[in-house]
């Protein structure tokens, strides 16, 4: 359990790195889903699967979802 933790804080610092250098906002919105994603994953491997469950739902679904919808209305309106 003690090597899937360690492994999932690595994807976490580099899927971290990967928002932080990624320029284009589209694919910045789809890295940045991962990432929620990912830390989704590593709370349940520490054994906390409300939290898991909630940054799973806003931090990989709800948020980037808000931003694709604002991304859309600003590029409509340009």
């Amino acid at each position: 359990m003690i090597i899937l933790q360690g492994l999932i804080l690595a994807l976490i610092g580099v899927a971290g790195t990967a928002v932080v250098l990624t320029r284009k906002p589209l694919a910045q919105i789809i890295v940045m889903s991962f990432y929620g994603l990912l830390l989704g994953l590593m709370f349940f491997a520490f054994q906390a699967p409300d939290v898991a469950f909630s940054q799973i739902v806003v931090g990989a679904v709800a948020m980037p979802l808000l931003f694709l919808l604002a991304l859309t209305k600003v590029r409509r309106n340009e």
